[in-house]
């Protein structure tokens, strides 16, 4: 079973335009409205592969009683917190140039729902049985001096094992936490550790600091995953897609799922890395197609990093 805490979670909508007009007027072709924010994300790609999982988020407003129902609709159970409204953030995709414009609302400040949250997170632990946490996306203001270091002590008093995909200052604390896995982009883990190098020394280094398991992704030059007996790269040439917002996440999701089946890392890695491919083919964040997924599955080159 899959535990995802979204503490940012978002009404993500993607604007399908034949062109974007600086200053213009365009209605959109297509229109895609998800549950989002990076967690919900993973949390629907876990779920489409087939696992079992369970969402904690502070939810408020119209938007958050949409993401309510879109979890419901995906089987995904949802422990929701009140608090504020819950942002929106769109993705406007050209088809003339194939380029996507991103405006993400900053999540707003969640003090008002921080100790809810953990109660909930505990109480969630306390039924579920064995469990991966999985924890991603930016951690906004909670009020608490170590809201990190809160849901990493509620983990370890379950006996649970946790997953975690942030940035800055929330990925230098988590790397302090022991997490079993790491995934970040190679700008996200050079800015944590403050050093230079190839998605391999990053990985290298990541694993080093929290002796988990590292994984460093690099768009096109596919993904590195180090553990304790391996170094892999996954890479899946010649194929790319118009929608990437969601790939991370999907990768997160799918990647935990499998393991969370039994997976060895190299089949995980490998699903992983198929499943965030398919995600940038189709609009729609952490969406992807069971037929792209397995014809994916089967060109991802597997080697030694």
């Amino acid at each position: 079973m899959i535990l995802a805490i979204a503490p940012s979670p978002s009404l993500d909508v993607t604007y399908v335009v034949e062109e974007l007009v600086e200053g213009g007027h365009v209605r959109p072709l297509e229109v895609h409205r998800v549950a989002g924010g990076k967690a919900i994300n993973a949390a629907r790609a876990a779920r489409a592969l087939g696992a079992e999982v369970r969402v904690v988020a502070p939810l408020g407003g119209t938007s958050g009683a949409f993401i309510a129902e879109e979890l419901a609709h995906a089987g995904i159970a949802l422990h929701a917190v009140p608090t504020g409204p819950t942002r929106t953030c769109v993705s406007v995709f050209a088809r003339v140039d194939g380029t996507m414009t991103e405006i993400y609302e900053q999540a707003p400040p969640i003090a008002d729902a921080w100790a809810g949250m953990l109660t909930a997170i505990g109480a969630e632990l306390a039924t579920a049985g064995p469990v991966h946490v999985l924890l991603s996306g930016s951690v906004p203001p909670t009020g608490a001096p170590d809201p990190l270091g809160d849901v990493a002590r509620l983990v370890a008093q379950a006996g649970a094992r946790w997953a975690v995909d942030t940035h800055g200052e929330a990925l230098r604390r988590a790397m302090e936490l022991a997490p079993e896995i790491v995934k970040v982009n190679k700008a996200e883990a050079a800015e944590a550790l403050g050093a230079d190098g190839d998605a391999r020394a990053l990985a290298l280094a990541l694993h080093e600091r929290t002796r988990g398991v590292a994984i460093v992704t690099d768009g096109p030059a596919g993904v590195v995953a180090v553990d304790g007996e391996h170094a892999i790269r996954a890479l899946l040439p010649g194929v790319r897609g118009g929608f990437p917002v969601g790939s991370g996440d999907t990768m997160l999701g799918t990647l935990v799922a499998s393991l969370d089946a039994g997976e060895p890392l190299e089949g995980a890695l490998a699903v992983a890395t198929a499943a965030a491919t398919a995600n940038a083919l189709v609009p729609g964040a952490a969406v992807y197609r069971e037929d792209d997924l397995r014809r994916l599955r089967a060109l991802v080159e597997l080697s030694p990093a």
